[in-house]
């Protein structure tokens, strides 16, 4: 059966203004993906997909955008997520372009699955990782940067000051002769007339934006359990009392102003040596105040 030829106005057409632009292409495209880890089995997500190449012919009316849709799916539609197969569909990308492109870039949006096991019991439940991979070739050569969230508990250290401040008058004003009945002590204590005063916590975020050395791809498991360490307090899934409580004095022992968090997280960006750049930003979404308490820092970016 013979089929007509079809008109190509991207290919028979020039452009009216001749200007070369710097990307083209189509965003939130749907595609499922394998995520690897060294320690966990792979990982199949979904996600959306951005593709992007340079326009550089000044006279070409546009891109060939199917192209970029069908060699996305050819690469990367459930395959193990590598910088060698990314590296590969950024070249293919170029060359599908037929010489009016020269740069390419692929961003990768979807949630990162992790089971997380309880402090103290046996039990496990799941959390998600909004993560966002962005990969180019340019002039420069191929670059990789990654965006992730960490979600975590921060207690206030003068809120805790000032609980204990109030648990001592208290003390003082309950037990107010020169000798204490310890046991009359301890079962104020736990009494109901013994919880004075509760320091505020707050539900807190940790953004990071990480440009990553040449030829380096992360084991994104992996950076973000550590991450998590860095910071201590990550929050829970599934728990019992004794997790609950095991918590509770986890979030005592780190008491944390946002910036200390932030030490802290430099601190740990500082000394990875497959960093080379990075942005971050943390967030205390304080119970106290309707505003938030953040710090931000970065290394090269402005």
């Amino acid at each position: 059966m013979n089929h007509p030829v079809l008109p190509d106005v991207a290919s028979t057409q020039h452009a009216s203004q001749p200007h070369p632009i710097k990307w083209v292409g189509m965003e939130k495209i749907a595609l499922p993906l394998i995520i690897t880890s060294q320690s966990h089995e792979p990982m199949s997500v979904s996600s959306q997909a951005n593709v992007f190449v340079s326009l550089d012919d000044p006279k070409a009316k546009g891109i060939h955008m199917s192209r970029l849709y069908l060699k996305l799916y050819e690469h990367l539609a459930n395959q193990p997520l590598s910088l060698e197969l990314l590296k590969t569909l950024l070249s293919e990308l170029v060359e599908s372009q037929k010489g009016i492109s020269r740069a390419a870039r692929v961003d990768l949006a979807f949630d990162l699955m992790i089971a997380k096991k309880a402090l103290l019991s046996e039990q496990i439940g799941y959390a998600t990782y909004p993560i966002k991979l962005s990969i180019s070739q340019v002039s420069s050569g191929v670059n990789l940067s990654a965006e992730l969230q960490i979600t975590y508990s921060s207690t206030c250290p003068c809120s805790a000051s000032l609980s204990r401040q109030l648990y001592k008058e208290a003390v003082e004003e309950r037990f107010n002769s020169q000798t204490i009945d310890k046991q009359a002590l301890l079962d104020w204590l736990v009494s109901e007339q013994g919880t004075v005063a509760t320091p505020h916590s707050q539900r807190s975020f940790a953004y990071l934006q990480l440009d990553f050395s040449k030829g380096y791809f992360p084991d994104l498991q992996a950076l973000l359990e550590h991450l998590e360490q860095v910071i201590t307090t990550p929050v829970q899934t599934a728990v019992k009392r004794e997790d609950e409580q095991a918590f509770a004095k986890l979030n005592a022992e780190n008491l944390m102003f946002c910036e200390d968090a932030a030490r802290k997280l430099k601190t740990a960006l500082e000394s990875f040596n497959f960093i080379r750049d990075y942005w971050f930003k943390i967030e205390h979404q304080e119970s106290l105040h309707a505003h938030n308490a953040v710090a931000i820092d970065y290394k090269n970016h402005s």
